[in-house]
């Protein structure tokens, strides 16, 4: 597919400050990068900040706007308070969240310890409600409006799928995060929504997803009616309009853009069945070895 200038016009996000959790890499790189060009200022988290450094150096040459690295483990609520607090004095104001940070593996569920549900459900959703009270509560006792929470949610959510049980269990909670805080805040003045992403690839979320071959065996694309997966501007327009003033009247929505994936058949992964129990040693080991 050809590339394309955004949907929305030059400055649409003028004046706005936008944080994008897990902004340092993939798909939250690319939203805080399209939210630049559109003429955001941004904060990006995540826990590494040699990466944030990079990343913001990066994306402020290419955009010529503003980028605010800050370290913060999301998990963490008195790092995100921190956070929030970093992004106050530098920009002296906050309009919109993305929750974007997030943790994932493929494994069958009776591998699995107590830790692996508690390391994902901690990123995902206490991730997702820690980053949300930080800045709900700041705004409500500002009496600030028209603030925007975007949740990064994925389709089986709602389906379930096998072999991400813990993924699965932490972005329900996310989806039903977003519909209550939808109803119960928007008399404060903030909207909250979600995107649903079907497989976008990105370099370190794949290889942990889909190791070594697999990613050969399983063509997402062939999961896909449309016969291919997502590219990162298709993603980061729909963001970039939810992040807006110009989806005023959308709340509580959760947005899927995934080709029709999930109507073909629910469940991401649970094609990893035709997988032999003697592969998953393998499989773990190479999950283990990836980086980023």
């Amino acid at each position: 597919m050809e590339k394309k200038a955004s949907m929305l016009h030059d400055g649409a996000l003028e004046g706005q400050v936008i944080v994008v959790t897990g902004g340092g890499t993939g798909l939250g790189r690319s939203m805080a990068e399209a939210f630049l060009r559109l003429g955001a200022k941004v904060c990006i988290t995540s826990r590494k900040l040699d990466v944030l450094k990079a990343t913001a150096a990066e994306m402020e040459k290419a955009t010529g706007g503003t980028v605010l690295p800050v370290a913060c483990d999301v998990r963490n609520w008195q790092e995100v308070d921190r956070m929030l607090e970093e992004v106050i004095a530098a920009f002296g104001q906050v309009d919109g969240l993305v929750n974007n940070a997030a943790g994932n593996f493929i494994s069958p569920t009776e591998r699995l310890s107590t830790k692996a549900f508690e390391t994902i459900i901690g990123i995902v959703l206490m991730g997702t409600v820690n980053c949300t009270l930080a800045f709900g509560k700041h705004w409500i006792a500002k009496g600030e409006k028209d603030k925007k929470v975007l949740n990064i949610t994925t389709t089986y959510a709602w389906t379930g799928s096998g072999y991400v049980v813990p993924s699965a269990c932490a972005k329900a909670g996310v989806l039903a995060l977003t519909r209550s805080l939808a109803v119960e805040w928007a008399k404060y003045g903030i909207r909250t929504n979600a995107i649903a992403p079907g497989p976008f690839p990105t370099k370190g979320a794949w290889q942990r997803l889909l190791p070594g071959e697999l990613v050969e065996k399983f063509d997402m694309a062939k999961r896909v009616p449309l016969g291919r997966v997502g590219e990162h501007r298709e993603l980061t327009d729909l963001a970039s309009y939810l992040i807006s003033s110009y989806s005023g009247y959308i709340n509580g929505e959760v947005v899927t853009i995934d080709g029709g994936e999930w109507l073909k058949g629910a469940g991401q992964f649970n094609m990893l069945e035709m997988i032999e129990p003697k592969m998953w040693d393998s499989i773990e080991r190479m999950v283990r070895g990836v980086r980023g």
